[in-house]
């Protein structure tokens, strides 16, 4: 592990900075309430001027119902079901505005989403049942409810992410750290490591809103230095293993590709995603995106046969300035806002299995790991981890990393490396992959592919707060952070890259 060259006491106020510009909401933007529903605007002040406080001490938090189809969707209904969860998510995001924004109260804004996504699953309900799909899980899906938010004042004397870390992609042991609450229930679980108070934790009471007062707050970051050790060691390979990497180098992404759409979980659907994304690899990714669109597209991998699609959202700055975005849906709009930061790199590498020689990925399988929604659905499929150059034995998933001077912030992206050996996507977009076992090996009924490790790094942030983009009502949280792949390698450079892999070699391009 790197040595530490920093010294605490500077590094200490560098952290009260990092809070008290959180307080000011990035340049005098909003203060977060302890008030659950908005009944108005109340006032503020702080150094330098006035404030307006939001009321965002609480969110909306509905059922998931991308997450819990399951089966396969008919071919004949999945555009009118892509259609449906495009409007239950716009439904969400424009109800938390409304409540955020102080337009109406929370009961009615609850009733009035509430009747709007039973229609829209009816509407969803019937496309299925006429294709001859099951859909009856989608009866019980409509109502959705307040989520409070946990307030802390002062110092945070929850426990953060230590211990062990688990990476259980579906339905794992992996837990919630702090104070947070989810659903009114506190996660606890498995991850000790209590968090120091001294030096370098934060220090500055209340919580505060960000630059559009939908998050994140200060209790979102944590000192990494005083972070133990958590990261899991990867299982020992056996004499049937495949130990070797294959890295694809495709640049860290153009403005101008940029979008709010995701061509996997809502095709079709412009803005589907309500944030923005950075795109490497494919230069075609929006939400009309097809196969073919892909194959016919360019590519900003070094090997042009890599035409892959890796996307992932993008990270801001909360400075209190304006992107291009500022007054666009997926931007400004819907509280996503500040500075983009350009990744420094995006390392993706394919490594092997512990257990077994890895076969080759089918083209156009459709991975996702992590959760937009995992602030209200819950941490089963958090997946995505941040950390700090030098620090990397320390990974969070709910909370993140302010990093020492010299020290790159990172986000880690262990995608699942199994397959189900038939499909390349599934009605929630997860069953037709999984993680290994902690001994490396596939569930049954999977083999193991090629796994996808996408490692982005940023230039230190420094005394300015960020957060990464999402749904509005998900408030920026750290847990929230995922990323989204389509394999569009050429047959030939696949098997290359399986070859490499299984015989322990180390290849790029």
């Amino acid at each position: 592990m790197r040595q530490q060259t920093h010294k605490r006491g500077r590094f200490k106020n560098k952290t009260v900075a990092i809070v008290a510009a959180l307080a000011l909401g990035g340049g005098g933007a909003a203060i977060i309430t302890a008030n659950a529903s908005a009944s108005g605007d109340n006032n503020n002040s702080a150094q330098g001027g006035a404030v307006s406080a939001k009321s965002a001490g609480g969110t909306i938090s509905c059922p998931d119902v991308s997450q819990k189809l399951s089966g396969d969707v008919p071919k004949g209904s999945q555009a009118q079901v892509a259609k449906g969860l495009g409007e239950l998510d716009n439904q969400v995001a424009t109800a938390y505005q409304q409540m955020n924004k102080g337009q109406a109260s929370g009961d009615e804004v609850l009733s009035k989403l509430n009747d709007q996504r039973q229609q829209t699953l009816s509407q969803m309900g019937q496309a299925m049942g006429q294709g001859g799909g099951e859909n009856s899980q989608l009866q019980s899906m409509s109502e959705c409810k307040m989520q409070q938010v946990a307030q802390q004042a002062g110092q945070q004397d929850g426990q953060q992410q230590g211990g062990e870390q688990q990476q259980g992609q579906q339905g794992g042991d992996q837990q919630q750290g702090g104070d947070q609450q989810q659903g009114g229930e506190q996660q606890g679980g498995d991850q000790g490591g209590q968090q120091q108070g001294g030096e370098g934790a934060n220090e500055v009471p209340g919580n505060a809103g960000g630059q559009a007062g939908n998050g994140p707050s200060q209790d979102d970051f944590v000192d990494i230095t005083q972070v133990q050790p958590n990261a899991e060691q990867a299982p020992q390979a056996n004499g049937n293993g495949s130990t070797g990497t294959f890295t694809s180098e495709c640049g860290v992404g153009e403005a101008g590709l940029r979008n709010s759409d995701n061509v996997i979980v809502a095709p079709g659907v412009s803005n589907g995603a309500h944030h923005m994304h950075d795109y490497v690899g494919s230069d075609k990714n929006d939400a009309f995106a097809n196969n073919q669109t892909f194959e016919q597209g360019g590519t900003s991998c070094a090997n042009q046969d890599d035409k892959s699609t890796y996307y992932w959202p993008v990270v801001r700055l909360q400075d209190g300035k304006d992107e291009a975005d500022a007054n666009e849906l997926g931007g400004g709009q819907e509280g996503n806002v500040g500075t983009i930061l350009t990744p420094k790199e995006s390392k993706i590498e394919f490594k092997g299995n512990a257990q077994s020689k890895v076969e080759a990925m089918p083209k156009f399988l459709r991975i996702i790991t992590g959760d937009a929604k995992a602030f209200t659905n819950g941490d089963a499929n958090a997946n995505a981890a941040w950390s700090c150059s030098g620090f990397e034995d320390r990974q969070l998933t709910d909370k993140y990393p302010l990093c020492p001077e010299g020290s790159d912030l990172l986000r880690i992206f262990d995608f699942q490396g199994c397959w189900d050996g038939q499909n390349i996507d599934s009605a929630n977009h997860r069953d037709h992959v999984a993680n290994a076992n902690d001994d490396g090996s596939c569930p049954q009924g999977f083999k193991a592919i090629p796994q996808l490790v996408n490692t982005i790094s940023y230039e230190n942030p420094g005394d300015t707060p960020f957060a990464v983009d999402g749904f509005p009502e998900q408030l920026h949280k750290p847990i929230t952070d995922h990323d989204d792949f389509i394999n569009v390698m050429s047959e030939e450079l696949m098997n290359k890259a399986v070859d490499c892999i299984n015989s322990g070699q180390q290849c790029k391009n």
